[in-house]
């Protein structure tokens, strides 16, 4: 056998479930999932799967099902949030991963399924609600162009930010009444060139490349919906191109922005002080954008490349995992993460344990 080749009760290929890929799915969970599918291609055959809508470019969930007796060969991916507990359950008994991407839907996931969680808290609320389910995590990739043409500094041309002709720019998408009714204005009667992108954009990386200062504030979008920013991928890609960004710190944010390094607080305890701060980034930006080592290191992680690395290694232990499961090593032995009602309910009993150990430790008894 092969290095390459998986041993038996592993998996040869893998399949990426989105419910369809039609403009009703259009979104950032669609094309995150489409470019993990591409991706993974260069690590291992893949193909996307439909389950919703039927696609002349794609198989059928069920079609597949029924023509594949299970367990199959395949690593089956699954990613759509509300849909995540049905997907599970019809691809029972088969090697499954959810692909974490925003956290709060508030279902809870079978013994044994692995997680690849797309940021560190999203690692971290599964690390919580799942602790004994094998968590992985794979910061989701820029795409090239990004990398390729946005027109950041460098150490040897210096700024590139000065000469742009959007001020600030917004997309109104996500933001905050906060930015849209309240800080907008004020901005646009100091004077600047304020741009509110709204409708479909041809070249996003041309569109940042003009712009000097990039707005974000998702707390209050996400917040409203009981769910995460699961990427935070528009700062990212707003700093790929140079600019100076002003965003909240809110889940998927918190891992890539350092407040005053790499991008910096929007609604910053007054509005006053958020418009003397965005004025002089428009005025100076080369004094509030991060360093170049710094940006360059961020933007490394997120590279396809580091991408690909990462989802290498994570392949092969669940490759490992799946192959033990099948031969009977762990099928029996499969960890269980405690639920909290018995864990609260363990530890309350384990207080009053304690209090009466400890009221009757310092009873006075006589002997004789």
């Amino acid at each position: 056998m092969s290095l390459t080749e998986p041993s038996l009760g592993g998996f040869s290929s893998i399949r990426v479930l989105v419910p369809g890929t039609g403009t009703r799915f259009r979104c950032g969970g669609l094309s995150v999932a489409l470019q993990t599918a591409r991706l993974l291609s260069t690590l291992r055959p893949t193909e996307v799967v439909t389950y919703r809508e039927r696609s002349d470019d794609h198989p059928y969930l069920s079609d597949v099902l029924q023509a594949e007796p299970s367990p199959g060969r395949s690593l089956w991916i699954v990613s759509w949030g509300f849909d995540v507990p049905r997907s599970l359950a019809r691809l029972q008994g088969r090697p499954v991963v959810y692909q974490a991407h925003s956290s709060g839907y508030g279902f809870g996931l079978p013994p044994g399924v692995p997680v690849v969680a797309v940021s560190r808290n999203t690692l971290g609320y599964w690390g919580d609600r799942a602790p004994r389910n094998p968590l992985f995590w794979v910061p989701n990739a820029l795409q090239p162009q990004w990398l390729e043409r946005g027109a950041r500094s460098s150490a040897s041309d210096g700024d590139a930010v000065t000469d742009r002709p959007i001020d600030v720019l917004v997309q109104q998408r996500k933001s905050s009444p906060y930015v849209l009714n309240q800080l907008i204005p004020k901005l646009k009667a100091q004077g600047l060139n304020v741009e509110v992108q709204s409708g479909w954009v041809d070249d996003l990386v041309d569109l940042f490349n003009r712009s000097k200062v990039y707005l974000y504030d998702s707390a209050e979008y996400w917040r409203g919906r009981g769910l995460s920013e699961g990427f935070g991928l528009p700062p990212l890609e707003a700093l790929a191109c140079g600019c100076v960004v002003f965003s909240s710190f809110n889940h998927a944010l918190a891992d890539t922005l350092t407040p005053g390094v790499t991008a910096h607080q929007i609604g910053q305890g007054t509005i006053e002080n958020d418009l003397s701060r965005i004025h002089s980034a428009v005025q100076c930006p080369e004094r509030w954008t991060p360093a170049v080592e710094t940006l360059d290191a961020l933007l490394a992680e997120s590279s396809q490349s580091n991408w690909c690395q990462l989802w290498s290694a994570i392949l092969a232990q669940l490759n490992d995992l799946y192959t033990n499961r099948a031969s009977g090593l762990t099928s029996e032995l499969v960890l269980r993460s405690p639920s909290t009602r018995r864990l609260r309910w363990s530890q309350r009993g384990d207080r009053l344990r304690a209090k009466v150990v400890n009221r009757f430790s310092g009873w006075p008894w006589r002997v004789g």
